[in-house]
Formats: structure tokens, C-alpha cells, sequence
């Protein structure tokens, strides 16, 4: 028992001293600059990204095709809208995606292209986009039925 007591104070001791120092010393001022610079732009609102709409149905296709569509993207938000990245469920896929920032209240354009060759019955394709939005990840579909050839 009263080695455990020992134990209990040394460690009680240790805790005592380890916390004298005072933790606003340890602010680093620019860090402090960065985040208000970071919370003033956040404060301003988020981007807010619009999809004129978010299914593409590209209908009947033959095996073989190359379907291309184009999802129209506009910044509802207040600040710029930044999308950092697309990936679509498969490789028969191909997204192109505005690499600039879309600049609010303006508009940009996803496109992509759909191979169907190997492809029969009705398809279902997905593009997720990364984005600075409140929701970071967007998704968009594409689908449609591609015919055998004869």
C-alpha cells in the first residue's frame, strides 16, 4: 500500500510540474494571422455548386458507340468553386472537368465520354466529383441502353 502511494504522489508531482508552463506562451503569432485569414474567408459563405441536371440519359446506343455529354456546373455560392477532382465508377468513363476556379455566379462544363464497346443492356455509370463545397463530394449519373451489334 504504501508503495502504491509513493507511486500515486511521484506521478501527482510530475503532472504539477509539467503544466506550470502557460499554454497562451506557445502561440505561435503567424499561425494566429493564418487562421483569422482563414475564418474571414470562410465567414464570407462557401462555394455552392448547381448542375443543370445530375442524371445524363444518352437513350439507345449501338455496341461500339462513344456517347459524349456535357453536365453545365454553376457557382451559386460566395466564393470560388474549386473542383479538385472526378472519378468515374469504371474506365469506359472519361470525365473532363474545369481545372480553374469557377468564379461565383459564373458557369462551367463537365464533359465526358461513355464507351460502349463490350457494353450491352442498360448501363449505369457514376462521376463523383471533389469539390470545396459544404458537401465535398458530388455525383452525377449517366445511363442509357446500348444495343448488340448485328
Amino acid at each position: 500500500m504504501r508503495k502504491n502511494s509513493i507511486v500515486f504522489i511521484a506521478l501527482l508531482s510530475l503532472a504539477f510540474v509539467s503544466c506550470k508552463d502557460n499554454a497562451s506562451a506557445k502561440i505561435d503569432a503567424s499561425n494566429l494571422e493564418t487562421a483569422k485569414e482563414r475564418d474571414a474567408k470562410i465567414s464570407m459563405g462557401t462555394a455552392i455548386i448547381e448542375f443543370d441536371t445530375k442524371d445524363y440519359d444518352f437513350g439507345t446506343v449501338n455496341e461500339g458507340e462513344v456517347v459524349e455529354g456535357v453536365f453545365k456546373i454553376t457557382n451559386k455560392g460566395k466564393t470560388d468553386l474549386i473542383i479538385t477532382g472526378a472519378s468515374a465508377t469504371c474506365g469506359c468513363t472519361v470525365p473532363e472537368w474545369p481545372k480553374d476556379p469557377i468564379k461565383p455566379g459564373d458557369s462551367g462544363e463537365l464533359k465526358f465520354s461513355f464507351d460502349s464497346k463490350g457494353r450491352t443492356g442498360k448501363q449505369s455509370k457514376s462521376i463523383t466529383l471533389q469539390t470545396n463545397t459544404a458537401e465535398v463530394t458530388e455525383t452525377l449519373r449517366i445511363g442509357g441502353t446500348v444495343t448488340p451489334k448485328q
